[in-house]
């Protein structure tokens, strides 16, 4: 069951539960370089393992990253695997971590009371989002400022997140939102070109990165019809409709643009709306929320407007900006 507290703690997803997650730096500074943004990478795949959450694709940009993950069930894991995914998120010993995983499997084999204390320890990490992004987040400030000689934060403020229903319209549409990141940024005409995202290294060879495409879309060629067909709404060279046009189209004239030229603007929806899918599947998580004490008076889905979305509904209501 999901478990959502005022922090938006996410942590016992049922195994379709996905999570669209994203972040940015303090003040919105570009501090992401090409070394940056591949220890970033890198580090997103080692927590990510030993959580035993698969991230379906990414996308790391100058001043922010985004997320598509998958949560399995909440289930125990074995000593076996505790210890290899201990191997992964700690391969040598660290001042904040300084036992190895080689001293943790002997104490896992004596199974004596400081065995159930790691394991107890250890399987608090698992399937839980907000370490997650706390872990990737404060590994990567350490190292920053290590690196740069500098302190303090590097990020603004708390995550975000978005529930995201498990199906393919849903998630192939959120999923193209955040591969074609690169694409609205004007640094690519082509999402595979980005070494920086889930599609481009999938098409590198990243097994990681190809097997959560596959979630995706199990046809790797029709997914990139999907990017295609959402990420050709502007001309050669250029990275999107200007934002104030996009406004001034749905505002003033309440056009609805093609979801090609809508995907290659910001969309707020896959970062403030809370829960995006079926409206069946919306109502069912507010509910669940309502049920938590998440303080929502009542549990509506609200239809995503704009474009053309295929009956895709949305838990929260954004406000006139939302495509801003």
């Amino acid at each position: 069951m999901l478990r959502i507290d005022r922090c938006m703690r996410l942590k016992n997803v049922d195994e379709s539960g996905c999570f669209h997650l994203m972040s940015r730096t303090v003040g919105g500074r570009d501090l992401f370089g090409s070394v940056e943004r591949e220890v970033l990478r890198k580090m997103i795949w080692q927590v990510a393992q030993f959580s035993g959450l698969q991230v379906l694709t990414y996308a790391i940009m100058k001043n922010h990253f985004h997320l598509l993950v998958k949560c399995p069930a909440d289930e125990e894991v074995s000593d076996e695997e505790l210890v290899r995914r201990f191997r992964i998120l700690y391969p040598k010993s660290t001042p904040w971590q300084p036992v190895s995983a080689d001293f943790l499997e002997r104490i896992l084999r004596q199974n004596g009371h400081e065995a159930a204390e790691w394991r107890s320890r250890l399987h608090e990490r698992m399937h839980d989002i907000s370490w997650l992004m706390r872990t990737i987040k404060q590994r990567f400030t350490r190292w920053y400022n290590r690196i740069a000689d500098s302190y303090g934060t590097v990020w603004a403020d708390r995550f975000k997140s978005v529930r995201v229903e498990g199906d393919h319209l849903a998630l192939r549409t959120v999923a193209a939102y955040i591969d074609l990141n690169a694409v609205r940024a004007g640094l690519v005409d082509d999402p595979k070109d980005y070494r920086f995202c889930g599609y481009g290294e999938a098409l590198g060879g990243g097994k990681l990165a190809r097997a959560g495409l596959h979630v995706i879309d199990p046809d790797i060629a029709g997914y990139r019809q999907t990017l295609y067909g959402y990420g050709s709404g502007s001309k050669v060279g250029k990275c999107a409709i200007p934002r104030e046009e996009a406004v001034r189209v749905l505002e003033e004239e309440k056009g609805k643009l093609p979801i090609s030229v809508i995907l290659r603007c910001r969309v707020r929806y896959f970062s403030d709306g809370i829960v995006i899918g079926s409206p069946e599947f919306v109502r069912k998580c507010r509910e669940e929320e309502k049920g938590n004490g998440a303080g929502i008076h009542k549990a509506r889905a609200h239809p995503m407007e704009g474009a053309d979305w295929g009956g895709l509904a949305v838990g929260a209501g954004l406000r006139k900006d939302r495509f801003g």
